[in-house]
This record gives structure tokens, C-alpha cells and sequence, in this order.
């Protein structure tokens, strides 16, 4: 089962599931408003095609859905309200899909007697840590209402674990990006940028730094938490690139993939923005077996040609 299944994560990890790990998989999503649907419709195309994919549109805030979570191995909950920016404003709605969704799933997963629930969370949970790579043991410090919501949603997975007894996995993940990003994260507009020609707005100076992490290796440590023998419920790891680089740098990295230097326009750095995200992946290694495969080069490749 894997909620958030149009997404731009989501869509990724049905299709590992299924061509790389044999799995039957049943996908929920509920379409939001946050960017248009047929982007979503479009990242199921091939998965739409396979006998071993089903897709039900329910409200995970709002529906029923104990009849869908009967029998399944693994909930992968990946189903949220993203976005750092937005988050200050139309707080209510990031509560009502990152926390009240996340706590029906568990409760859901609970009464179907789930073996494990498998939690997207962020490096947002962390803020500007002082600790260089971070560990998942360094202080969460969110600098967003986002970021709240996903570290609430993460506590509530601890919580069902260590009282309720339901096994959950967290992943923390580290700026995902490749080939089907949202429409409004920066590799994307760059990219789309660079190809059209229209100009690009940064946010700050450019020597923000981030450990950006291509969606193939997410969708991999996904399907690896819904599916290792064996696991410490309450689990926390993140899942990183492991070679962070600035923005500026990224913008470079771009240039190079569609062949043209880019126009970019400045901006002061958004609120709730954070500095730097620099993550240790070594739990994962420990844990999962999983380490990140494909370097930002790469992967932008791998990103501009989807879209050209």
C-alpha cells in the first residue's frame, strides 16, 4: 500500500516496488489542489499499464479506508501537504494532511494489523543544525510550520510504536529531485528555466547548501523499509545524497545539462529556510543496505531529458 501514489515520490516508489521487487502494489491518492492533477495523472503512466498496480482516490483526512489496508505487508505513507512556503499561511491545511491523515493512517494500520508503516518525513525536521553531516541523533529544531507538521507525524510514529506495538520506519529525506519533481522545486524551475529560456528567481545568495538526493535512490530506500526481515519499530533514518552541494553550484550543474547559462534574477532567502542540510546515511547502510547510487550530474541529465 502506498498513500501519496501520484506524487512525484510516490509514483517512483509504486514502480520500484512492482518492477524491482515483485510487489502487488495498491496506491491511494486524493488529487490536492497543490499542483495540477493531470502532472499527477501523467507520473502514473506506467503504472496505469501494470496488472500488479490499482489506484483508489480516497481522503486519507476524511475517509474510510480499513478495507484497503486489510491484508497488506507494508504501508508506505508518503501522502502529504509539501511545501516550506506555503506552510506559514495555510497552516490548517498542512495540519489537516500531514498530522490528522498521518494519525488516521496509523490508527487504520492498527485495526487492519498492519506488520509495518513506512513514514516519509524531511531533514526539515532538523532546522539549521550545528552538527555537519547529522546524524538522527542531533537536535530537531524545525524552522517552518512544515516542518512541524512532518516532525509531529514522525513523533506519532514513535508514539504507535513504542505504546500500540505497530512497527513504524521513519525516513527522513534529504531534497529529492529527478525526473517528475514538483513543479515549484528549484531543480525543476531551473531546469524548465534553462530550456524555455525565461529567467530564474533564487532565493538568498546562492551558497545555501543541500544534500540533494535523486528520487531513484528514495523510491529504493522506500522499498527496502517496506520489505527488510527485520528492523527496531520506531526506526529513524535518513536518506540523503550524501555529496551536498550550494545552489549556485546547482545552477552550474544545470547549465551544464542543457548546454546555455541560465538568467537569474535575486530574492531575499524565504522564511523558514534553513542554511544548510548535510545528512549521515550510515544508518540506513546499517539498517537497510542502502546507500545513494546516482550523483547530481546524473541525475539533472536524467531530469532534463524527461522533460525535452
Amino acid at each position: 500500500m502506498v498513500t501519496g501514489a501520484a506524487g512525484f515520490i510516490g509514483s517512483h516508489t509504486c514502480e520500484v516496488l512492482i518492477r524491482d521487487f515483485g510487489c502487488d502494489v495498491t496506491g491511494i491518492d486524493c488529487f490536492t489542489p497543490y499542483y495540477d492533477r493531470f502532472i499527477k495523472e501523467q507520473n502514473l503512466n506506467w503504472l496505469k499499464d501494470q496488472s500488479a498496480f490499482h489506484l483508489v482516490q480516497r481522503n486519507l483526512a476524511e475517509e474510510s479506508y480499513v478495507d484497503l489496508f486489510t491484508g497488506v505487508d507494508a504501508v508506505v505513507h508518503l501522502a502529504a501537504q509539501p511545501g516550506v512556503r506555503d506552510s506559514w499561511d495555510e497552516f490548517d491545511t498542512y495540519v489537516k494532511h500531514n498530522i490528522t491523515g498521518t494519525k488516521r493512517v496509523l490508527d487504520t494500520a492498527l485495526e487492519a494489523q498492519v506488520p509495518r508503516v513506512v513514514y516519509a518525513s524531511s531533514s526539515s525536521v532538523y532546522g539549521d543544525s550545528p552538527l555537519a553531516p547529522t546524524p538522527e541523533t542531533a537536535p530537531l529544531d524545525p524552522r517552518s510550520p512544515y516542518g512541524v507538521t512532518k516532525l509531529t507525524g514522525e513523533r506519532l510514529c514513535t508514539a504507535y510504536s513504542y505504546e500500540r506495538g505497530l512497527p513504524t520506519i521513519s525516513l527522513r529525506y534529504f531534497t529529492v529531485y529527478g525526473p517528475r519533481q514538483r513543479p515549484d522545486m528549484a531543480a525543476q524551475r531551473l531546469i524548465k528555466a534553462g530550456l524555455g529560456g525565461d529567467s530564474f528567481t533564487m532565493f538568498g545568495d546562492g551558497q545555501q547548501v543541500r544534500d540533494f538526493t535523486f528520487v531513484g535512490d528514495v523510491a529504493r530506500a522506500n522499498a527496502l523499509a517496506a520489505t527488510v526481515p527485520e528492523f527496531e519499530a520506531g526506526e529513524i533514518l535518513n536518506v540523503c545524497g550524501g555529496a551536498p552541494v550550494t545552489l549556485s553550484d546547482l545552477v552550474q550543474t544545470v547549465e551544464d545539462a542543457v548546454g546555455k547559462p541560465l538568467n537569474i534574477t535575486r530574492e531575499g532567502v524565504s522564511v523558514g529556510d534553513v542554511r544548510e542540510t548535510r545528512g549521515d546515511g550510515s544508518r540506513a547502510n546499517e539498517v537497510l543496505g542502502w546507500k545513494p547510487e546516482t550523483n547530481l550530474a546524473d541525475g539533472i541529465k536524467y531530469q532534463v531529458a524527461n522533460l525535452t
